[in-house]
């Protein structure tokens, strides 16, 4: 196998990870009591459900292998913490309290791409504590996660909008 070969043998992979995991979220979604048809209030907190169940799903399917990934599921399990909607087992609680300090590698680079960089460390999540090497090493799996997700999304949406006989 070549090299091209094995890398989209991992993309698809992760793909259908993601597929799997972020079709079990929305059948979530739609047996739980909240309707998506109805208020605005109802549609808009439908609407953050999903986008929940898409950078969990994402995440999840990535693992614990990426800084952003683990940035994410970290908020989303503090967030589920804070709300009372997972039990806090000390084990997890345990780990995810330990931080692993990366210190920043000290280059020397112009001030406009000092605030560039800034920028993208607070595009991509857990890009604050990083060097620029690892930022953008993360960054770019991230843009490809991102448009791995579009692209399931886009499928949903144009699997479904033939099946209802509606055009987006």
């Amino acid at each position: 196998m070549t090299s091209k070969s094995v890398t989209k043998a991992k993309a698809n992979c992760c793909r259908a990870r993601f597929t799997t995991k972020f079709v079990r979220e929305l059948l979530k979604i739609r047996n739980s009591r909240l309707s998506c048809l109805g208020s605005v209030e109802e549609i808009r907190k439908c609407s953050l459900r999903i986008k929940k169940a898409a950078y969990s799903s994402m995440a999840h399917a990535v693992g614990s292998r990426r800084a952003w990934s683990k940035a994410v599921l970290f908020k989303l399990r503090n967030r589920a913490r804070c709300q009372g909607l997972m039990k806090t087992n000390s084990s997890i609680y345990l780990a995810a309290k330990k931080k692993v300090s990366n210190k920043r590698r000290k280059v020397v680079i112009g001030d406009g791409e000092v605030s560039q960089v800034n920028k993208l460390r607070q595009l991509v999540p857990g890009g604050k504590s990083m060097d620029i090497c690892r930022l953008l090493e993360e960054t770019t799996h991230y843009v490809k996660c991102l448009s791995v997700q579009v692209k399931v999304m886009k499928s949903f949406v144009d699997h479904f909008s033939k099946n209802d006989g509606t055009h987006i």
